[in-house]
């Protein structure tokens, strides 16, 4: 083996997103592969090297020696070949702007203002990647990211779009019954719809308020704690549930700001939880620099400040 030779770029960039989460389900969510497949990239590239890279520690994992003595330098070495692909990449597509974006949000809330944009930067072509994966915007096409409850990263450009109160909603039939819907114990009777994130490693700060149990100790009624009811892994299909009658979901205002606005949906009671998490656009400084996407941000958060206030309608 001479001194020039490279273990394989997909094992290499395995094990960095590894050594990075210090999980394989959580590195497998970021390449979009198989938690199984990460793991066997990983022995591959160890097996290449004649030495572990990673070690078990109790649940999870930790970096050997040989681990660490690379793991840095990597991570830069990773990140340039992502920009420099990129950079090649938009030698033809100079004007064009990727955002990541949770599809819920995207639906409710992005979409439905994106003509705006369009029509003070017509040169500017627009794609719209929704997903519930958290992508490395390091690494890769993604220009600008908008995310719900995700930990911060020091080493991105963050601004806060929202912050989030929650607060029970439903339909203005489910609300006005019978049984009317008066009290907050009248939910003890009434179908809970829930977003269900338990498969998404990033989502661990949104569960930490975004769960009917959780709601309802935060509000002094944990009594009322309970699984049952209709489960959604897609937030946007347990608001189009909610807006049919079939139950009550934890609304997030910014994305329920419309239907509650248009009379769709309704809060039966006063009660809202005022949270720490919210809705963040993220980005690398490299892509700031662009003039797409700084274009981008800027109206998107004026967009935001503009609409910061309570909706009128909703309430019952």
């Amino acid at each position: 083996m001479t001194s020039n030779w490279l273990p394989s770029l997909h094992a290499l960039r395995a094990f960095e997103a590894v050594s990075r989460h210090l999980s394989y389900q959580q590195a497998a969510e970021e390449l979009n592969v198989t938690p199984a497949a990460t793991k066997q990239l990983v022995a591959k590239l160890e097996a290449a090297l004649g030495r572990p890279l990673l070690k078990r520690k109790g649940r999870g994992l930790e970096l050997t020696q040989e681990g660490q003595a690379g793991q840095a330098d990597l991570a830069v070495a990773m990140r340039y070949i992502s920009s420099s692909v990129a950079k090649m990449r938009r030698q033809e597509q100079t004007n064009k702007l990727i955002v990541s974006v949770e599809s819920s949000f995207a639906t409710a809330w992005l979409v439905p203002r994106l003509e705006e944009f369009r029509t003070k930067h017509a040169n500017v072509n627009v794609l719209i990647d929704s997903s519930q994966h958290i992508v490395d915007l390091h690494q890769g096409d993604v220009d600008v990211a908008i995310r719900y409850g995700v930990e911060r990263d020091k080493t991105l450009i963050v601004h806060r779009l929202f912050d989030d109160q929650i607060f029970p909603a439903c339909s203005p039939s489910l609300a006005n019954g019978p049984p009317k819907l008066e009290q907050l114990d009248d939910l003890a009777d009434t179908t809970l719809i829930h977003w269900d994130t338990s498969q998404l490693a990033w989502a661990r700060e949104t569960r930490r308020w975004f769960t009917w149990d959780s709601w309802f100790s935060h509000v002094g009624a944990g009594h009322l704690a309970s699984d049952q009811g209709l489960h959604f892994n897609d937030y946007g299909l347990a608001v189009q549930a909610a807006v049919a009658g079939q139950g009550v979901v934890l609304a997030s205002w910014p994305i329920l700001r419309e239907p509650i606005a248009a009379g769709l949906l309704v809060c039966p009671f006063p009660t809202k939880v005022t949270t720490d998490i919210g809705y963040d656009l993220v980005t690398t400084p490299s892509s700031a620099s662009r003039a797409e996407s700084s274009a981008f941000i800027n109206w998107l958060i004026d967009a935001a400040a503009r609409e910061q206030t309570w909706p009128r309608r909703g309430s019952i």
